[in-house]
């Protein structure tokens, strides 16, 4: 249960990141569903792989938030319906997504 209110709430914040940010377009909720389930999936498998041969410096928080930015621009090539223009809409993506989904989390957990 707890794995699907995490879904939700980074959905949510995919889709308030759309919603505010001009570069950033997706088609509706159902597709920041599924760009939260595949940037999981990314991170789990992608996302350790490159913690492991980076030996711990993407354990910095700057790191940590270009390594979202990298997620998120590897997912625009999976997800249907999402169009970042460039890097840096999705660097700034991801912070959004970070603090969407850190204020989201608080209030609802």
């Amino acid at each position: 249960m707890e794995t699907i209110l995490n879904i939700l709430i980074t959905a949510t914040a995919f889709f308030i990141g759309a919603k505010i940010l001009p570069g950033v377009t997706i088609k509706n909720f159902f597709q920041c569903i599924i760009l939260a389930i595949v940037v999981g999936i990314l991170d789990f498998t992608l996302g350790t792989f490159l913690k492991i041969v980076t030996l711990g410096i993407l354990s910095l928080s700057i790191f940590t938030w270009l390594l979202n930015a990298i997620l998120i621009q590897v997912a625009d090539w999976f997800v249907a319906g999402l169009k970042i223009k460039n890097f840096w809409w999705s660097l700034i993506l991801a912070g959004v997504v970070s603090i969407s989904s850190g204020i989201l989390s608080s209030l609802l957990q």
